[in-house]
């Protein structure tokens, strides 16, 4: 599947189920390929959505995805036209019939999704507001870690990123307004960790 085709949820469940097809184990490497390196998108939602699925209760993985965002995140902050992401990152994996089970779970679930997003208010998706939401997704990755020593408090953060992962890919300025809702639930949520 050709990045710049990927407009909504899923068609990036069909790009991960396609590859997991294919591969007994599959990995961040083969994720890369399957969705390309021009999709910083994509690539903001799949670590989210993976923490939102049953997937997200393997311990540590959650933390893995909050590096994968905060590593995504800078390069798109700072203008970056393609993805780079380290070997040790590249070779990271699942279990293929792993990843092919959590896109059928999420598959219902991403049908509902497609219906409701649409390019509108596309101006919270720009050029330099795709920045700011870059910025507003490295310091959710920061404090996910923390947040996954508590049960499904990591979800609040993920939430969020999934969110802001869909509204680049749709332009729909509207999911980016409901990621930054999640976002102030992920921040209540630290605050009162912290306490």
């Amino acid at each position: 599947m050709v990045a710049e085709t990927v407009q909504n949820l899923e068609q990036v469940l069909d790009a991960l189920e396609e590859a997991a097809r294919d591969d007994p184990q599959l990995s961040v490497g083969d994720i890369q390929a399957a969705i390309g390196t021009r999709a910083f998108g994509p690539f903001l939602l799949i670590p989210g959505l993976v923490i939102l699925t049953p997937l997200g209760g393997i311990p540590g993985l959650p933390t893995f995805c909050a590096l994968v965002v905060l590593l995504i995140a800078v390069q798109f902050a700072m203008g970056r036209q393609s993805l780079w992401l380290p070997q040790p990152f590249l070779k990271r994996s699942v279990e293929g019939s792993k990843v092919v089970s959590a896109t059928r779970f999420a598959r219902p679930i991403a049908r509902r999704v497609d219906y409701v997003i649409r390019p509108r208010l596309q101006a919270l998706t720009g050029r330099w507001t795709s920045r700011a939401i870059a910025l507003v997704c490295l310091l959710l990755a920061l404090v996910m870690p923390p947040l996954e020593l508590l049960p499904l408090a990591a979800a609040l953060p993920a939430a969020a990123i999934t969110a802001f992962g869909l509204a680049l890919i749709a332009r729909d300025g509207i999911c980016a307004l409901i990621a930054l809702g999640f976002t102030a639930a992920a921040a209540y949520a630290v605050l009162v960790a912290l306490r």
